[in-house]
């Protein structure tokens, strides 16, 4: 078993089809596969191995994506890295993951000469570096087959974002990755005539495993975007060049605010949001504007995907992450293990061939990660209702307990979402001296818009307990955000306090 044989497959069936285009460049399955084919008897010629670790540093391209098969048809594992990496978080994650070789770009070249020998790098694969891809393309043959692989066996390595500490190097196996990409194709009735857009990174297992990952198993072709453009985004979809568009709450939101974003709509057929969660409010909104339900489903970085709220539309519920996807199993426990029973509220707990082998290199991590060695705790707060829909109701870590009583952000987030003058917000607990924390919430005013703080108050106190109404209400220009949009919480409290010092 091997991943890169869903590539190799596609490429069988759709040779002369378009598996990827960016700004004006275009590439079929059939010169993808050929690609991927050079790249992995280039690697072997030049002493890879099967299991060996190769990094891959730099944003979207076409290059990437070849770089990435090429790795795995060698039987390698690809370990993929954010473009945004520098200095010491580079240097961190290099150290902890040990590639042999690093796929990067000219404006990484510096950071990772500076790390070359202290963390065992052999080879830079990079203009100006040891050798640059064409090289290593015209070493290998465009005939080759990717090596068999154990179906256990790691394929790729993502770090987490780290926005609750040190990121974790998640293992993911062949047969995980490709049980992933069949449901997720799946459960969006993908075919060969999809157009998907990405401007997602390749190294978040939204971008890599569902977009990419899934596209390709499909025969359909991915629109490439190096990272977020309001204009190009728009522009492309009114060209009919994009069925499905994916994206984080955030864009959701910036579009929603594109006065003619309805007569514009091309091709589009399909919706999705992922990487934090979605406001039932904005939800209604792009329905009203679009006419397309924004399709939402549930997993994260170490098992993907364990839900999907849309295989059938007429079934979608708003608020709720959907049904178990087919093969998985998900119970709700209590801190201890136990299961609840329906209707109550606990961990999410999950078990399947989506869940992740562990974190690399942190025995002690794994472990804390599951109970009884097989059931994974997401860290996530959830319920499910007598027909099996989940509704998750916040991060175990960003429960605020304020004199006592459980604050679950989310649901006051709920609420802020509905006021039209906020474009974004955040709940946070700030600490209090009497209350052991109060809740905060952070607004970003929409644009020529006011926010009063005290009728913010009003109108949550007649909707929430008293302990759920924030004690303050903060404008800021901008909430701090990662790469995929997910609003880093643990950043914003820094920042509220830094400011007050």
């Amino acid at each position: 078993m091997n991943l890169a044989t869903n590539l190799e497959a596609s490429a069988y069936y759709f040779p002369t089809r378009p598996v990827v285009r960016q700004d004006g460049s275009e590439l079929t399955y059939g010169e993808l596969n050929d690609r991927a084919n050079r790249i992995a008897t280039g690697l072997i010629k030049m002493g890879i191995n099967p299991g060996d670790h190769i990094g891959l540093c730099s944003i979207n391209s076409i290059d990437w994506i070849a770089f990435y098969f090429g790795i795995l048809k060698a039987g390698a594992v690809a370990v993929t890295l954010s473009g945004l990496l520098k200095g010491q978080e580079l240097k961190n994650i290099i150290s902890h993951s040990k590639p042999r070789f690093v796929f990067t770009t000219e404006d990484k070249l510096s950071d990772l000469n500076s790390i070359k020998d202290i963390c065992g790098i052999e080879k830079i694969v990079c203009p100006d570096g040891d050798f640059d891809l064409s090289y290593l393309i015209d070493k290998g043959s465009g005939s080759f087959k990717a090596i068999d692989r154990d179906r256990s066996d790691t394929a790729v390595i993502l770090y987490t974002g780290g926005t609750t500490g040190t990121p974790k190097g998640v293992m993911l196996s062949h047969e995980g990755v490709i049980f992933s990409s069949h449901s997720i194709a799946y459960y969006e009735h993908s075919n060969e005539n999809d157009l998907a857009l990405c401007f997602l990174p390749f190294n978040h297992v939204f971008g890599q495993i569902h977009i990419m990952n899934a596209t390709i198993i499909s025969g359909g072709c991915i629109e490439l975007l190096p990272s977020f453009d309001l204009e190009k985004v728009l522009e492309l979809i009114r060209l009919g060049r994009v069925t499905k568009f994916f994206a984080v709450p955030t864009v959701y939101v910036r579009l929603l605010g594109v006065g003619d974003l309805s007569e514009g709509l091309g091709r589009l057929r399909y919706c999705f949001s992922a990487g934090a969660s979605l406001a039932m409010e904005i939800v209604k909104r792009w329905k009203e504007c679009t006419g397309i339900t924004i399709a939402e489903s549930y997993g994260m970085t170490e098992a993907m995907p364990v839900t999907f709220n849309h295989y059938y539309p007429e079934k979608h519920i708003i608020g709720s992450v959907g049904q178990l996807v087919h093969g998985v199993e998900a119970l709700i426990m209590d801190t201890s293990g136990n299961v609840l029973e329906q209707g109550r509220e606990g961990e999410i707990c999950i078990r399947g061939r989506n869940v992740m082998k562990g974190y690399l290199n942190n025995p002690e991590g794994t472990a804390s990660a599951f109970w009884q060695n097989e059931w994974f705790r997401s860290g996530d707060i959830g319920v499910a209702d007598k027909d099996g829909y989940f509704y998750i109701v916040d991060r175990v870590k960003d429960i605020i307990i304020t004199g006592g009583e459980n604050v679950y952000p989310r649901e006051v987030e709920e609420l802020i979402h509905t006021i039209p003058e906020v474009a974004d917000c955040s709940v946070i607990g700030l600490p209090d001296p009497e209350w052991g924390e109060r809740v905060c919430v952070c607004i970003v005013p929409k644009q020529g818009h006011k926010i009063i703080q005290e009728d913010i108050k009003m109108f949550l106190k007649s909707r929430l307990s008293p302990f759920k109404v924030p004690k303050e209400c903060i404008i800021v220009a901008e909430l701090p955000k990662s790469s995929t949009g997910k609003i880093l919480k643990s950043e914003l409290k820094k920042m509220i306090l830094r400011e007050r010092l």
